[in-house]
Protein backbone atom coordinates (compact mmCIF):
# COMPACT_ATOMS: atom_id res chain seq x y z
CA UNK A 1 0.00 0.00 0.00
CA UNK A 2 1.32 3.58 0.01
CA UNK A 3 2.00 5.56 2.82
CA UNK A 4 0.61 7.67 4.92
CA UNK A 5 0.09 11.24 3.23
CA UNK A 6 -1.85 14.50 4.17
CA UNK A 7 -3.36 17.53 1.40
CA UNK A 8 -4.64 20.83 2.50
CA UNK A 9 -6.12 21.70 6.04
CA UNK A 10 -6.68 19.34 8.75
CA UNK A 11 -7.05 19.75 12.55
CA UNK A 12 -4.41 19.30 15.23
CA UNK A 13 -6.49 16.27 16.44
CA UNK A 14 -8.73 13.67 14.84
CA UNK A 15 -12.33 13.56 15.92
CA UNK A 16 -11.99 17.32 16.78
CA UNK A 17 -13.96 20.25 16.48
CA UNK A 18 -12.54 22.17 12.94
CA UNK A 19 -14.48 25.22 11.70
CA UNK A 20 -15.08 27.30 8.62
CA UNK A 21 -14.51 30.63 8.51
CA UNK A 22 -18.05 31.46 8.90
CA UNK A 23 -17.72 29.56 12.19
CA UNK A 24 -19.55 26.41 11.02
CA UNK A 25 -17.64 22.83 11.16
CA UNK A 26 -16.43 21.38 8.42
CA UNK A 27 -17.53 17.64 7.47
CA UNK A 28 -15.49 15.11 8.53
CA UNK A 29 -15.53 11.66 6.94
CA UNK A 30 -13.75 8.66 7.56
CA UNK A 31 -13.21 6.11 4.43
CA UNK A 32 -12.29 3.26 5.71
CA UNK A 33 -11.65 -0.45 4.58
CA UNK A 34 -12.28 -3.97 6.36
CA UNK A 35 -14.72 -2.33 8.89
CA UNK A 36 -12.00 0.26 10.96
CA UNK A 37 -9.16 -2.72 10.46
CA UNK A 38 -7.16 -1.69 7.30
CA UNK A 39 -6.38 1.35 5.73
CA UNK A 40 -8.26 4.29 5.88
CA UNK A 41 -8.20 8.12 5.24
CA UNK A 42 -9.57 11.10 6.78
CA UNK A 43 -11.42 13.97 4.66
CA UNK A 44 -12.68 17.00 6.08
CA UNK A 45 -15.61 18.29 3.43
CA UNK A 46 -17.09 21.93 3.32
CA UNK A 47 -20.52 19.67 3.38
CA UNK A 48 -21.51 16.94 4.47
CA UNK A 49 -20.85 14.14 1.78
CA UNK A 50 -24.08 12.17 2.55
CA UNK A 51 -26.72 15.49 0.95
CA UNK A 52 -28.82 13.42 -1.58
CA UNK A 53 -31.25 15.33 -3.79
CA UNK A 54 -32.25 12.50 -6.01
CA UNK A 55 -31.59 8.75 -6.76
CA UNK A 56 -32.95 7.27 -10.12
CA UNK A 57 -33.46 4.11 -11.58
CA UNK A 58 -30.45 2.05 -12.05
CA UNK A 59 -29.33 0.54 -15.22
CA UNK A 60 -27.66 -3.69 -15.70
CA UNK A 61 -23.91 -2.85 -16.33
CA UNK A 62 -23.34 -6.62 -16.05
CA UNK A 63 -20.60 -8.54 -18.13
CA UNK A 64 -22.77 -10.27 -21.19
CA UNK A 65 -21.12 -14.33 -20.82
CA UNK A 66 -20.67 -16.06 -24.09
CA UNK A 67 -18.93 -19.18 -22.49
CA UNK A 68 -18.60 -20.02 -18.78
CA UNK A 69 -16.21 -23.18 -19.36
CA UNK A 70 -12.95 -22.12 -21.68
CA UNK A 71 -10.22 -25.04 -22.17
CA UNK A 72 -8.76 -23.93 -24.66
CA UNK A 73 -6.34 -20.68 -25.41
CA UNK A 74 -7.20 -17.77 -26.93
CA UNK A 75 -6.24 -14.41 -28.51
CA UNK A 76 -8.07 -11.17 -28.54
CA UNK A 77 -6.93 -8.16 -30.40
CA UNK A 78 -7.42 -5.36 -28.18
CA UNK A 79 -6.95 -2.10 -30.95
CA UNK A 80 -10.33 -3.70 -32.41
CA UNK A 81 -12.44 -2.42 -30.21
CA UNK A 82 -14.06 0.92 -30.67
CA UNK A 83 -13.16 4.27 -29.89
CA UNK A 84 -16.54 5.51 -28.08
CA UNK A 85 -17.23 9.13 -27.24
CA UNK A 86 -18.23 8.57 -23.31
CA UNK A 87 -16.03 6.76 -20.24
CA UNK A 88 -18.55 4.56 -19.48
CA UNK A 89 -19.87 3.36 -22.09
CA UNK A 90 -16.41 2.86 -23.67
CA UNK A 91 -15.87 -0.12 -20.80
CA UNK A 92 -15.86 -3.30 -22.22
CA UNK A 93 -15.52 -6.64 -20.37
CA UNK A 94 -13.54 -8.92 -21.93
CA UNK A 95 -12.37 -11.76 -19.67
CA UNK A 96 -14.36 -11.85 -16.25
CA UNK A 97 -14.72 -14.26 -12.92
CA UNK A 98 -16.02 -13.58 -9.43
CA UNK A 99 -12.68 -12.08 -8.27
CA UNK A 100 -11.77 -9.92 -11.59
CA UNK A 101 -13.06 -8.10 -14.01
CA UNK A 102 -10.77 -7.55 -17.40
CA UNK A 103 -12.26 -4.83 -19.57
CA UNK A 104 -10.46 -2.60 -22.50
CA UNK A 105 -11.62 0.97 -23.12
CA UNK A 106 -11.10 3.55 -26.07
CA UNK A 107 -12.48 6.71 -24.69
CA UNK A 108 -13.09 9.84 -26.61
CA UNK A 109 -13.78 12.28 -24.42
CA UNK A 110 -13.17 13.17 -20.67
CA UNK A 111 -15.85 12.97 -18.54
CA UNK A 112 -18.31 15.87 -18.42
CA UNK A 113 -21.28 15.57 -16.78
CA UNK A 114 -21.33 13.57 -13.95
CA UNK A 115 -19.03 11.60 -11.83
CA UNK A 116 -17.97 7.80 -11.12
CA UNK A 117 -17.55 5.73 -8.33
CA UNK A 118 -16.78 1.95 -8.22
CA UNK A 119 -18.34 0.71 -4.83
CA UNK A 120 -17.75 -2.92 -5.73
CA UNK A 121 -14.21 -3.28 -7.08
CA UNK A 122 -10.68 -1.29 -6.98
CA UNK A 123 -9.67 -0.20 -10.42
CA UNK A 124 -6.11 -0.37 -12.17
CA UNK A 125 -6.65 1.56 -15.15
CA UNK A 126 -3.19 0.87 -17.22
CA UNK A 127 -2.71 3.33 -19.42
CA UNK A 128 -1.96 2.00 -23.12
CA UNK A 129 -2.38 5.44 -24.89
CA UNK A 130 -3.42 9.02 -23.48
CA UNK A 131 -2.44 11.40 -21.38
CA UNK A 132 -4.20 13.52 -18.69
CA UNK A 133 -5.78 14.00 -15.17
CA UNK A 134 -7.32 11.94 -13.02
CA UNK A 135 -9.48 14.14 -10.57
CA UNK A 136 -10.74 12.80 -7.05
CA UNK A 137 -11.45 14.58 -3.47
CA UNK A 138 -7.72 14.20 -2.79
CA UNK A 139 -6.86 16.38 -5.82
CA UNK A 140 -5.42 15.80 -8.61
CA UNK A 141 -3.24 13.00 -10.07
CA UNK A 142 -1.75 13.18 -13.48
CA UNK A 143 -0.83 9.95 -15.44
CA UNK A 144 0.49 9.20 -18.61
CA UNK A 145 1.87 6.23 -20.97
CA UNK A 146 2.74 2.89 -18.84
CA UNK A 147 0.70 4.40 -15.71
CA UNK A 148 -1.00 1.50 -13.32
CA UNK A 149 -3.47 4.34 -11.90
CA UNK A 150 -4.72 2.22 -8.96
CA UNK A 151 -8.36 4.05 -7.74
CA UNK A 152 -9.28 2.08 -4.43
CA UNK A 153 -13.38 0.93 -4.38
CA UNK A 154 -15.72 4.16 -3.37
CA UNK A 155 -13.50 6.95 -4.66
CA UNK A 156 -15.65 9.09 -6.66
CA UNK A 157 -13.48 10.53 -9.93
CA UNK A 158 -13.67 12.28 -13.13
CA UNK A 159 -10.97 11.86 -15.85
CA UNK A 160 -9.95 14.18 -17.79
CA UNK A 161 -7.72 13.01 -21.06
CA UNK A 162 -5.30 15.49 -23.77
CA UNK A 163 -6.51 13.86 -26.65
CA UNK A 164 -9.20 11.94 -27.97
CA UNK A 165 -6.72 8.64 -28.83
CA UNK A 166 -6.98 6.70 -25.70
CA UNK A 167 -6.10 2.80 -25.16
CA UNK A 168 -6.83 1.77 -21.45
CA UNK A 169 -6.55 -1.57 -20.22
CA UNK A 170 -8.50 -1.78 -16.55
CA UNK A 171 -8.79 -4.42 -14.06
CA UNK A 172 -11.64 -4.11 -11.46
CA UNK A 173 -10.59 -6.30 -8.69
CA UNK A 174 -12.96 -7.33 -6.00
CA UNK A 175 -10.44 -7.71 -3.61
CA UNK A 176 -7.57 -4.87 -2.41
CA UNK A 177 -4.86 -4.28 -4.39
CA UNK A 178 -1.64 -4.70 -2.80
CA UNK A 179 2.15 -4.68 -3.40
CA UNK A 180 3.66 -8.15 -2.53
CA UNK A 181 4.28 -9.31 0.70
CA UNK A 182 7.78 -10.11 -0.08
CA UNK A 183 8.68 -6.69 -0.95
CA UNK A 184 8.32 -4.85 2.24
CA UNK A 185 9.26 -5.43 5.53
CA UNK A 186 7.39 -6.05 8.62
CA UNK A 187 6.19 -2.09 8.81
CA UNK A 188 5.19 -1.85 4.97
CA UNK A 189 8.57 -0.02 3.27
CA UNK A 190 9.63 -1.35 0.30
CA UNK A 191 12.67 -3.67 0.37
CA UNK A 192 15.66 -3.25 -1.29
CA UNK A 193 15.54 -5.95 -3.51
CA UNK A 194 11.45 -4.86 -4.49
CA UNK A 195 11.43 -3.52 -8.29
CA UNK A 196 9.96 -0.51 -7.57
CA UNK A 197 10.58 1.64 -4.64
CA UNK A 198 8.54 4.89 -2.91
CA UNK A 199 9.62 7.16 -5.09
CA UNK A 200 8.18 5.87 -7.89
CA UNK A 201 4.55 5.96 -6.70
CA UNK A 202 2.99 9.27 -7.89
CA UNK A 203 0.51 10.56 -5.46
CA UNK A 204 -2.32 13.38 -5.56
CA UNK A 205 -1.23 16.85 -5.85
CA UNK A 206 -2.85 20.16 -6.16
CA UNK A 207 -5.98 19.69 -3.89
CA UNK A 208 -8.60 22.13 -4.69
CA UNK A 209 -11.94 22.99 -2.91
CA UNK A 210 -14.88 23.19 -5.14
CA UNK A 211 -17.09 24.60 -1.86
CA UNK A 212 -20.62 24.68 -4.43
CA UNK A 213 -23.83 23.93 -4.09
CA UNK A 214 -26.09 22.61 -7.16
CA UNK A 215 -26.75 19.13 -8.47
CA UNK A 216 -24.02 17.05 -9.35
CA UNK A 217 -24.68 13.56 -10.52
CA UNK A 218 -22.50 10.69 -9.41
CA UNK A 219 -23.11 6.89 -11.07
CA UNK A 220 -22.16 4.49 -8.47
CA UNK A 221 -21.31 0.81 -9.62
CA UNK A 222 -22.83 -1.86 -7.21
CA UNK A 223 -23.42 -5.32 -8.09
CA UNK A 224 -23.43 -4.93 -11.43
CA UNK A 225 -25.63 -1.81 -11.28
CA UNK A 226 -25.27 1.86 -12.11
CA UNK A 227 -27.29 4.10 -9.67
CA UNK A 228 -27.74 7.41 -10.81
CA UNK A 229 -27.32 9.99 -7.74
CA UNK A 230 -27.79 13.57 -7.55
CA UNK A 231 -25.95 14.95 -4.90
CA UNK A 232 -26.66 19.01 -3.35
CA UNK A 233 -22.78 20.08 -3.46
CA UNK A 234 -19.83 19.57 -5.15
CA UNK A 235 -18.10 15.93 -4.57
CA UNK A 236 -14.67 17.57 -4.71
CA UNK A 237 -15.45 19.88 -1.89
CA UNK A 238 -12.49 19.21 0.42
CA UNK A 239 -10.46 21.10 2.45
CA UNK A 240 -7.83 18.72 3.36
CA UNK A 241 -7.22 15.26 4.27
CA UNK A 242 -4.65 12.10 5.58
CA UNK A 243 -4.33 8.83 5.64
CA UNK A 244 -3.17 5.90 3.87
CA UNK A 245 -6.70 5.61 1.10
CA UNK A 246 -6.17 7.42 -2.07
CA UNK A 247 -5.75 6.81 -5.62
CA UNK A 248 -1.98 6.77 -6.99
CA UNK A 249 0.09 5.47 -9.84
CA UNK A 250 3.16 3.69 -10.72
CA UNK A 251 4.65 3.44 -14.32
CA UNK A 252 5.73 0.45 -15.67
CA UNK A 253 8.84 2.40 -17.28
CA UNK A 254 9.85 2.86 -13.18
CA UNK A 255 9.86 -1.23 -13.05
CA UNK A 256 13.52 -2.22 -12.77
CA UNK A 257 13.59 -5.97 -13.84
CA UNK A 258 14.90 -8.64 -11.77
CA UNK A 259 17.47 -10.93 -14.09
CA UNK A 260 19.58 -13.95 -13.44
CA UNK A 261 21.36 -16.43 -15.24
CA UNK A 262 19.09 -18.75 -16.39
CA UNK A 263 15.44 -17.55 -16.97
CA UNK A 264 13.46 -15.93 -14.15
CA UNK A 265 10.06 -17.06 -13.86
CA UNK A 266 6.82 -14.67 -13.68
CA UNK A 267 6.87 -13.58 -9.89
CA UNK A 268 9.76 -11.42 -10.49
CA UNK A 269 7.92 -9.06 -12.51
CA UNK A 270 4.75 -8.99 -10.13
CA UNK A 271 3.61 -5.68 -9.49
CA UNK A 272 0.22 -5.98 -7.40
CA UNK A 273 -1.20 -9.15 -5.40
CA UNK A 274 -4.52 -9.99 -4.09
CA UNK A 275 -6.30 -13.50 -2.34
CA UNK A 276 -7.61 -14.09 -6.02
CA UNK A 277 -5.07 -13.42 -8.65
CA UNK A 278 -1.55 -11.36 -9.20
CA UNK A 279 -0.67 -8.42 -12.13
CA UNK A 280 2.68 -8.63 -13.78
CA UNK A 281 5.12 -6.33 -15.79
CA UNK A 282 7.27 -7.50 -18.29
CA UNK A 283 9.66 -4.54 -18.87
CA UNK A 284 12.92 -4.01 -21.00
CA UNK A 285 15.44 -5.64 -19.68
CA UNK A 286 18.89 -8.24 -19.83
CA UNK A 287 18.37 -11.26 -20.86
CA UNK A 288 19.67 -14.43 -19.17
CA UNK A 289 23.46 -14.37 -19.61
CA UNK A 290 24.66 -18.17 -18.43
CA UNK A 291 26.22 -19.15 -21.99
CA UNK A 292 23.94 -21.88 -22.38
CA UNK A 293 20.66 -19.89 -21.34
CA UNK A 294 17.65 -20.19 -23.56
CA UNK A 295 16.11 -16.76 -22.78
CA UNK A 296 12.44 -17.97 -24.45
CA UNK A 297 10.52 -19.39 -21.31
CA UNK A 298 9.66 -22.97 -21.19
CA UNK A 299 6.65 -24.79 -21.71
CA UNK A 300 4.61 -24.58 -18.80
CA UNK A 301 1.53 -26.22 -17.32
CA UNK A 302 -1.07 -23.81 -15.59
CA UNK A 303 -2.15 -26.35 -12.86
CA UNK A 304 -4.27 -23.60 -10.79
CA UNK A 305 -4.77 -20.18 -13.24
CA UNK A 306 -5.62 -18.58 -15.81
CA UNK A 307 -2.93 -16.32 -17.74
CA UNK A 308 -3.86 -13.23 -19.48
CA UNK A 309 -0.83 -11.00 -21.09
CA UNK A 310 -1.56 -7.91 -22.42
CA UNK A 311 1.12 -6.91 -24.95
CA UNK A 312 1.66 -2.82 -24.99
CA UNK A 313 4.93 -2.63 -27.41
CA UNK A 314 7.90 -3.97 -28.09
CA UNK A 315 8.83 -7.53 -29.49
CA UNK A 316 7.98 -10.39 -27.46
CA UNK A 317 10.23 -13.12 -27.51
CA UNK A 318 8.34 -16.21 -26.66
CA UNK A 319 5.37 -15.11 -29.56
CA UNK A 320 4.77 -14.65 -32.71
CA UNK A 321 2.45 -12.32 -34.92
CA UNK A 322 2.05 -10.43 -32.01
CA UNK A 323 0.67 -6.77 -32.16
CA UNK A 324 -0.26 -4.04 -29.64
CA UNK A 325 -3.17 -4.30 -27.27
CA UNK A 326 -3.53 -7.70 -27.94
CA UNK A 327 -4.84 -10.23 -25.30
CA UNK A 328 -3.80 -13.74 -24.76
CA UNK A 329 -5.50 -16.25 -22.60
CA UNK A 330 -3.75 -19.40 -21.70
CA UNK A 331 -6.58 -21.69 -19.11
CA UNK A 332 -6.29 -23.86 -16.15
CA UNK A 333 -5.02 -27.45 -17.02
CA UNK A 334 -3.37 -27.34 -20.57
CA UNK A 335 -0.21 -26.57 -21.72
CA UNK A 336 1.36 -23.39 -23.01
CA UNK A 337 4.85 -22.18 -23.87
CA UNK A 338 7.06 -20.34 -26.67
CA UNK A 339 5.56 -20.29 -30.07
CA UNK A 340 7.54 -22.45 -33.22
CA UNK A 341 11.14 -21.06 -33.72
CA UNK A 342 11.08 -18.88 -30.59
CA UNK A 343 12.82 -21.17 -28.24
CA UNK A 344 15.99 -21.28 -31.05
CA UNK A 345 15.72 -17.39 -31.60
CA UNK A 346 16.21 -15.97 -28.56
CA UNK A 347 19.46 -18.05 -28.24
CA UNK A 348 22.37 -15.49 -28.03
CA UNK A 349 19.99 -12.34 -27.47
CA UNK A 350 21.10 -9.63 -25.38
CA UNK A 351 18.05 -7.86 -24.21
CA UNK A 352 14.21 -7.60 -24.85
CA UNK A 353 12.69 -4.21 -25.31
CA UNK A 354 9.07 -6.07 -24.32
CA UNK A 355 6.35 -4.39 -22.52
CA UNK A 356 3.24 -6.42 -21.07
CA UNK A 357 0.87 -6.87 -18.34
CA UNK A 358 -0.23 -9.85 -17.17
CA UNK A 359 -2.96 -11.10 -14.83
CA UNK A 360 -3.18 -14.32 -13.26
CA UNK A 361 -6.52 -15.44 -11.90
CA UNK A 362 -6.46 -18.25 -9.63
CA UNK A 363 -9.88 -19.34 -10.75
CA UNK A 364 -11.03 -19.48 -14.28
CA UNK A 365 -12.09 -16.72 -16.26
CA UNK A 366 -15.22 -16.76 -18.38
CA UNK A 367 -15.40 -15.48 -22.12
CA UNK A 368 -17.64 -12.08 -22.63
CA UNK A 369 -19.52 -11.69 -26.18
CA UNK A 370 -17.11 -8.46 -26.60
CA UNK A 371 -14.43 -10.51 -26.43
CA UNK A 372 -15.28 -13.18 -28.85
CA UNK A 373 -16.18 -10.51 -31.59
CA UNK A 374 -12.43 -9.35 -31.51
CA UNK A 375 -11.60 -12.99 -30.95
CA UNK A 376 -8.38 -14.78 -33.35
CA UNK A 377 -10.40 -18.05 -33.65
CA UNK A 378 -7.16 -19.97 -34.94
CA UNK A 379 -4.62 -18.99 -32.19
CA UNK A 380 -4.57 -22.48 -30.22
CA UNK A 381 -3.21 -23.51 -33.62
CA UNK A 382 -0.16 -21.23 -33.43
CA UNK A 383 1.71 -24.10 -31.79
CA UNK A 384 1.72 -26.15 -35.07
CA UNK A 385 5.11 -26.76 -36.90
Amino acid sequence: MPHFQSRGQVPHKRHTIFRKPDGSLYAEELVSTEGFSDVYSLIYHAWPPTMVKEIGTPIDVSPKIALKSNMQHRSFKGFSIEACDDFLLSRKYVLVNSDVYISLAAPRKSMTGYFYKNSQADEMIFIHKGKGVLKTVFGKLPFEYGDHVVIPRGTIYQIEFESEDNRLFIVESFHPLRFPKRYMNKNGQLLEHSPFYERDIKTPVELETFDVKGDFLVKIKRNDQLFPYTYATHPFDAIGWDGCHYPFTLSIHDFEPITGRIHQPPPVHQTFETPAFVTCAFVPRLYDYHPEAIPAPYNHSNVDSDEVLYYVDGDFMSRNHIEKGMITLHPIGIPHGPHPGAAERSIGKKDTAELAVMVDTFKPLMITEEAYSIEDPDYFKSWLF
